[in-house]
């Protein structure tokens, strides 16, 4: 760190790289020299628009639904709500309000028991609790990885099995005693449940041994994926910023969701027994603005989740091109700045082909469960259907990680970001999967425990009886859902750490060296799995 030599990019000549056979490497580097590759560098200077057709769609789906929905507010029947209460005049053939007298409404209002106001105080409180403690726990297992990711990762994998048994041995103890869990789930069922669940249990053993050779490596990646975002920590506060102002760009969508539906008119319909009655009809435009507002809530939503990703990428591609020391300037600012300015056309891109993906995804696993039975052909296509959607996520993983660094376009940051791998013989479809199965775990040992000491807390204070699962049900799965944010926002920091050290190895350069020592041990693909022993004595 002394000298200005120190901080400048050097070729790397370290023998730990992974020695890759020699017609590999000269195929890779011959395919380099034909292509005539540019160099690959952040771009600070100014980025063009991108993707602009996609852009004005998206802002004409969003204009089209705020104006429909502002004529339908417009033109909406007070008397829907009164629809059954409308007659059918003969006289004129048309369905006619009632008498005032007639609509005079009487309710009876129950006012809540002791218990039930006792259930909602506690709910409500260990919620409220659960959210305060949220960011503290993130926090301080933020500086658990940081400081001591190994102790951390090699405490918790023994809870990964020693929960689910004392869940298991718990509920079936628990139905048991309690008279009316046994006699509404017979034994044999019971039993048959205990033995499914140590089945699963096994499943996991078993995907622990392994995986065992790799859990060395996994401490270091998420040791450096806590030191990049403790280096930019306020990326923690984006997400919850954007949903913010999702929440405002969705709430009058949903208020002309509601408001839609009073566009329409009372008719008399003849029924079955020749006579007539008042029916309420809607407008025929009615179900075409449902579909337009849906779509534009979830284009507008995946378009979040990936403007989400673009700014992380962009402000950890910041921070890793940075000389050591010297941390960037309002690196979230300017991607901010690039993801909702000349790139938002790429993001609106990106967030479409996710949201379309998702969404057929969604429809084919609902229609595979729907229907189990399917013939040989259906079953085929089901098969393609898989095999398309792993396609999209081996060419999608990296796209929008690429755009945020480059500025690129969606589909010019997919090809670039594809041959940048493809060239340095690296897997576009395989970081370090365990490092998010450990996370996964780990953010579930921790949800379960506070569980399990809410609801101890509330047995000791109050008897809800069952209730008390029940809440102590949601504060576990209030915790996992923030906690799960913070595995996702690391998942996407270790993703843009790859594709940077992809660029670095590219060009020859080294710009952290502690990272390079790590993500060289990656395996080149899936089959190919370098010992750690003989490679890492730096690692001990």
């Amino acid at each position: 760190m002394g000298s200005a030599d120190d901080t400048k990019p050097f070729i790397l000549s370290d023998p730990l790289l992974p020695s890759a056979p020699s017609s590999a490497v000269a195929a890779a580097v011959a395919a380099s020299e034909d292509d005539q590759y540019p160099p690959i560098i952040y771009n600070h200077g100014h980025r063009p628009l991108r993707d602009l057709t996609f852009l004005i769609l998206f802002l004409v789906l969003s204009l089209a639904t705020f104006a429909l929905g502002i004529v339908a507010s417009f033109r909406q029947n007070p008397n829907r709500s009164h629809a059954s209460s409308f007659i059918y005049d003969s006289a004129s053939s048309s369905c006619i309000p009632p008498s005032s007298s007639s609509f005079s409404v009487f309710n009876s209002l129950s006012l809540p028991s002791s218990s039930s106001s006792t259930f909602l105080r506690d709910l409500i409180w260990t919620l409220v609790i659960t959210l305060l403690l949220a960011l503290p726990i993130v926090l301080a297992l933020l500086s658990l990885l940081r400081y001591f990711a190994k102790q951390v990762v090699y405490f918790s994998i023994p809870f990964f099995i020693i929960i689910p048994i004392f869940l298991n041995v718990y509920w079936f103890v628990a139905c048991q005693f309690g008279a009316t869990c046994r006699e509404s789930f017979p034994l044999a069922y019971r039993i048959l449940v205990l033995v499914f669940v140590f089945f699963l249990i096994a499943i996991v053993v078993w995907i622990i041994v392994s995986n065992w050779h790799r859990i060395k490596l996994t401490v270091h990646i998420l040791r450096i994926a806590s030191v990049a975002l403790v280096s930019n920590m306020l990326l923690l506060a984006v997400f919850p910023f954007l949903i913010m102002g999702l929440l405002v760009y969705f709430a009058p969508i949903v208020v002309f969701l509601v408001l839609v539906t009073f566009n329409g008119k009372i008719v008399p319909t003849k029924g079955e027994d020749g006579l007539y009655f008042c029916k309420w009809k809607q407008d025929r435009w009615v179900p075409a603005y449902f579909a337009l507002a849906i779509i534009t809530m979830i284009w507008s939503f995946a378009t979040m989740i990936e403007a989400k990703v673009y700014v992380t990428s962009g402000t950890i591609a910041q921070w890793y091109f940075s000389i050591e020391g010297v941390k960037p300037r309002s690196s979230i600012r300017s991607s901010l700045r690039n993801a909702f300015g000349p790139s938002f056309g790429t993001v609106c891109f990106s967030g479409m082909v996710l949201g379309a993906v998702r969404f057929v995804r969604a429809v084919v696993d609902s229609a595979g469960r729907e229907d189990l039975s399917g013939g040989f052909i259906k079953i085929l296509l089901r098969c393609c259907a898989n095999f398309l959607f792993a396609a999209f996520d081996f060419v999608n993983k990296f796209t929008i990680n690429f755009a945020a660094i480059t500025g690129e376009s969606y589909c010019s940051a997919a090809k670039m970001a594809y041959e940048l791998l493809r060239r340095n013989l690296l897997s576009a479809a395989f970081v370090e999967t365990v490092s998010t199965r450990i996370l996964i775990g780990l953010i579930f040992v921790i949800s379960t425990l506070y569980a399990i000491a809410a609801c101890a807390i509330l047995k000791a204070t109050d008897d809800l009886g069952t209730e008390t699962y029940f809440v102590a049900a949601l504060a576990w799965l209030l915790l996992m859902i923030v906690l799960g944010y913070f595995v996702h926002v690391l998942e996407n920091v270790i993703d843009t750490v790859y594709i940077c050290y992809a660029i670095d190895r590219d060009k020859s350069e080294v710009s952290r060296q502690q990272i390079h020592e790590v993500f060289v041990l990656l395996p080149l693909s899936r089959n190919h799995r370098p010992s750690l022993h003989s490679r890492t004595p730096f690692l001990a």
